[in-house]
């Protein structure tokens, strides 16, 4: 972190102390045992981080940090504060609560269902409301003003709005301004840096014309995110974005050997996806990387002799009720990839990700940067149809595999080749980069021994739960 939590500072949801996660588009800090309710609600509601464990673009926490402590939490509690609330029995959790039902009731009730968010009077006609939400959006991100912004996001207002009198998006606003903070958190509202004003210029071009190349460099880098963390996840790098070079692609070290029928199948029909569906399963890949990631953490930083079931791994994504049944079960099949399986997927959709970047897609288009590179922190709220949907089973082991482990992730680094085709890693790199996965394939190792007693209990609550949810 950028400095040291303070001790003042506790969990938004229960109050409990020495919160050690991050809802970052939320702006609040959260416990262990929240955290563990937010995981399960999915990317779409919450994107969690470890405040200490997990690696954080630096304005981007100063983003959350500061929201926190301008009281971003009053927003998703703000009729909570009302005396006539208490009087009413409505009250927020406290940490002696059970995670379930207490903690996990409210929290979906509070981000979920936003029971407890200001309400604008009821209009007839909506998308004006959402319009005047995303004018005085355009408006406020010239200030420093984040708490107002994300009380305006919440309400409805467009990260993406382009203003049809001014010709520009609140990205290119809070960009001419130097605004950074109010950047990275129209970004996690899914603005796209990509796109161009009236004037063809980009949020970029005005932020280095006004000599703010700190956020400049930013902006790149958010509009790399996707490929970006792919890589990362394969090969602990990232492409060098000041000197043009925007992929890293690792290459399985036994390609060769093993490239299957099916392989060379579903990559040829990944290749012939539209630029639509590929960035839908790109970003669904995405959201696989961060789960398997965000499991390896938490099972890192538990007090496994304590573990209860409710405080367990999110065995796969969430559902997503704007996404169709095509798309979530096609979702939910990623996380039955064993560690080659995921590797192998990553490093096709790199690959291909390069590609239409450089306009050798195959439907032709010319507009492959921004379409499929923009960032994917906030996702799409519109439903694609079940017939345009990618062939989520042409990728997916048809094999009951069991669910990744941790430790499996370390395999994964073990095969991947040392020669990047895009920028070569020395021996000392990838030497520590090999010893440090030892270490924590060894520590991992260990604590799931630890646990390995509860797994079965773990499994059946899990199965209880969903069907709870389900009904």
């Amino acid at each position: 972190m950028s400095k040291r939590l303070r001790s003042s500072e506790v969990c938004a949801d229960c109050s409990g102390p020495d919160p050690s996660w991050a809802s970052v588009n939320r702006g609040t800090f959260l416990c262990d045992e929240c955290c563990s309710v937010h995981r399960s609600l999915g990317r779409h509601i919450s994107q969690v981080r470890h405040l200490k464990h997990t690696p954080w673009p630096p304005t981007l926490l100063q983003m959350v940090e500061t929201l926190y402590n301008n009281g971003a939490n009053s927003i998703w509690e703000h009729s909570l504060l009302d005396p006539a609330s208490i009087m009413s029995g409505r009250r927020k959790a406290n940490p002696q609560d059970k995670v379930h039902p207490n903690k996990a009731e409210f929290i979906r009730a509070k981000y979920q269902m936003l029971a407890f968010v200001h309400r604008l009077p009821c209009r007839d006609d909506d998308s004006v409301t959402a319009k005047d939400l995303s004018k005085q959006l355009h408006s406020s991100v010239r200030t420093g003003n984040l708490e107002t912004c994300l009380r305006l996001l919440s309400l409805g207002a467009q990260a993406n709005f382009f203003h049809p009198e001014k010709g520009n998006t609140p990205l290119h606003v809070a960009s001419k301004a130097g605004q950074i903070l109010q950047a990275e958190l129209l970004a996690v509202y899914g603005a796209d840096p990509g796109t161009q004003d009236s004037s063809g210029k980009t949020p970029v071009d005005y932020a280095r014309q006004g000599g703010h190349h700190e956020l400049a460099e930013r902006l790149v880098e958010i509009q790399y995110e996707l490929t970006d963390r792919l890589a990362f996840y394969l090969c602990g790098r990232k492409p060098d974005h000041k000197n043009g070079q925007h992929f890293i692609i690792p290459q399985m070290a036994d390609s060769s050997l093993d490239l299957s029928e099916l392989a060379k199948a579903a990559k040829k029909k990944l290749q012939s996806l539209s630029n639509h569906l590929f960035e839908e399963l790109a970003m669904d890949v995405y959201d696989e990387v961060d789960r398997r990631e965000t499991d390896a953490v938490w099972l890192a930083t538990q007090n496994h002799s304590a573990l209860v079931t409710e405080t367990t791994v999110v065995p796969f994504l969430p559902v997503n009720p704007e996404y169709s049944s095509t798309r979530n079960q096609g979702r939910q099949k990623l996380a039955r990839f064993n560690a080659h399986e995921f590797a192998t997927l990553v490093i096709d959709i790199l690959s291909d990700a390069k590609r239409r970047q450089q306009g050798s897609s195959l439907s032709g288009s010319k507009d492959n940067v921004e379409l499929i590179l923009k960032t994917i922190n906030n996702q799409h709220s519109v439903e694609s149809q079940d017939n345009d949907q990618p062939d989520y089973d042409s990728v997916a082991s048809d094999e009951d595999t069991d669910l990744e482990t941790t430790a499996s992730k370390a395999n994964r680094q073990k095969s991947l080749d040392s020669d990047l085709s895009d920028g070569p890693v020395t021996v000392q790199e990838f030497m520590e980069v090999k010893n440090a996965l030892v270490a924590s394939e060894a520590k991992i190792q260990q604590l799931m021994k630890v646990n390995n007693n509860l797994s079965d209990e773990l499994r059946i609550m899990q199965k209880k739960l969903l069907g709870k949810d389900a009904n």
